[in-house]
């Protein structure tokens, strides 16, 4: 007959800790380390080279964030389009007007068209993203690309520079005017009041003079 060893759990029946002595130590989640990754070192350095030598690591505070507004891109080639040209025109996807067939992408639940492969009909495609190598494509069969929100194009940091430094110089110029205006209205001021000193200064000694000569008259008389 085989053993059947029993478990350990089974001495401890109609124990209310199981050994663990007072709940406060294994309330809950048992005497264990913590959860998730407590303890690998992401507060404290002391751990973090035991675990950056696996490649799926998350690394703390480097995920990052998403766009809420960012339209997600579903693409279709032009060679998808040639394929599934008849198809498209049966269910009234494509229609044909004049020497034109007319495609809007959004019915066909995508928004982005690429250059892969080449189109043989006049097509007037409606997008909202395409490919520069997919545009010349299109229109080298005759055809014209519509696009609805095309991206804003990134200038190159020369480019930017370049506008800062032209830029600049309008700066200062408007700069030395305000100074030359600011230094004119100055000057004005400061010979006003100068104007206003000496014409005080002529009123005194006009008064001084007069005083003087009633001061003799009567120093005169009492003679």
């Amino acid at each position: 007959m085989a053993n059947v060893k029993r478990k350990k759990v089974r001495k401890y029946r109609g124990s209310k800790t199981h050994g663990g002595g007072s709940m406060k130590k294994r309330r809950g989640a048992g005497n264990r380390g913590g959860r998730g990754n407590a303890g690998t070192g992401k507060r404290g350095d002391q751990n973090k080279p035991s675990i950056w030598k696996y490649d799926n690591y998350p690394k703390p505070g480097k995920h990052g964030f998403k766009t809420k507004n960012k339209i997600k891109q579903k693409p279709i080639n032009l060679l998808d389009i040639e394929r599934k040209f008849d198809r498209l025109l049966e269910k009234g996807i494509m229609k044909k007007k004049e020497s034109f067939y007319i495609l809007d992408l959004k019915d066909m639940k995508k928004n982005k068209l690429l250059g892969t492969g080449n189109i043989t009909k006049k097509m007037k495609i409606t997008t909202l993203y395409a490919s520069a190598s997919a545009v010349s494509k299109v229109k080298k069969a005759g055809g014209e690309v519509v696009i609805l929100k095309p991206k804003k194009e990134k200038k190159d940091k020369q480019e930017q520079d370049k506008e800062i430094n032209e830029e600049m110089p309008e700066q200062d110029a408007g700069q030395a005017k305000d100074k030359e205006t600011k230094d004119k209205k100055e000057k004005t001021e400061k010979k006003i009041v100068g104007d206003k000193k000496e014409e005080n200064k002529g009123l005194s000694e006009n008064n001084n003079k007069i005083n003087n000569q009633q001061i003799k008259k009567e120093q005169q008389a009492r003679k």
